[in-house]
């Protein structure tokens, strides 16, 4: 059975004393205990250090929102996957929508990303997802079958075992809107079953699929009980340390 993934993208939110305040709020809420799946948190690249301390003694992991494909070079402003791994990061977010959308990330970049996570022993978390456009001349599966394919290029299936993906229809980022739980759980299915394809069916059962785009906690139960979602990306909701509590809490009875 494949763990649940819950992940906490702060995007640009917290300076390190608000991060602080943050986790010290979010552990009094889960005073309850932690079920049994993987918690990520994303703080922009200016809190890593801070809160790679603070989470030690935590079930709690750390994951970056971004990296280039480079380990070092005349790359002005890019964070190397080296200084991530230098901060105890584990995961990494890779082509986010607004990576893709607003600073113009192609497909190729994201391949070049994923190449280098996985030969940093980085678990990357691959985002992809349609545009409201896309979405309603239905194109979701040709852009998402597109995304997955690109990504997978002239990788090797022994390198892949901490891979996940992330299903985040643009369209549903930040706007309130979201995909329904079965609508989700079909672009799962159809991603999972494409990855088989690719690979083997091995393969793609191993693989973790999120979903993310305006998540909340009273909709994480009708996401998480899909048999193809295997977690969820948080945006917004992370931001509030008892909305996001909430959303963990609701593993507990979907696993």
């Amino acid at each position: 059975m494949r763990k649940k993934l819950i992940v906490a993208n702060w995007k640009m939110n917290f300076t390190v004393p608000e991060a602080l305040k943050y986790l010290a709020a979010f552990r009094r809420e889960m005073q309850v205990g932690y079920p049994e799946c993987e918690i990520v948190i994303c703080p922009p690249f200016t809190t890593l250090f801070a809160f790679d301390e603070a989470i030690e003694g935590t079930p709690l992991k750390l994951g970056a929102q971004n990296m280039h494909w480079e380990e070092t070079g005349a790359f002005t402003g890019e964070i190397s996957p080296q200084f991530l791994k230098d901060l105890n990061v584990n995961y990494v977010l890779l082509g986010h929508s607004e990576r893709r959308h607003i600073f113009g990330e192609t497909d190729i970049m994201v391949n070049k990303k994923l190449s280098m996570a996985l030969q940093q022993k980085l678990n990357p978390i691959v985002c992809v997802g349609e545009t409201d456009a896309e979405h309603k001349e239905g194109k979701t599966f040709e852009v998402v079958e597109r995304q997955i394919k690109k990504a997978l290029d002239g990788q090797m299936r022994s390198d892949l075992e901490n891979l996940s993906w992330a299903y985040e229809p643009v369209w549903a980022i930040g706007t309130g809107k979201n995909a329904t739980p079965e609508q989700a759980q079909e672009v799962s299915q159809w991603m999972r079953r494409l990855i088989a394809k690719i690979f083997d069916t091995p393969t793609s059962e191993k693989m973790r699929i999120l979903y993310g785009g305006s998540v909340s906690d009273e909709k994480a139960r009708g996401f998480l009980d899909q048999p193809d979602i295997d977690g969820l990306l948080v945006g917004g909701a992370s931001l509030d340390p008892k909305k996001f509590a909430g959303i963990i809490l609701a593993t507990e009875t979907t696993q």
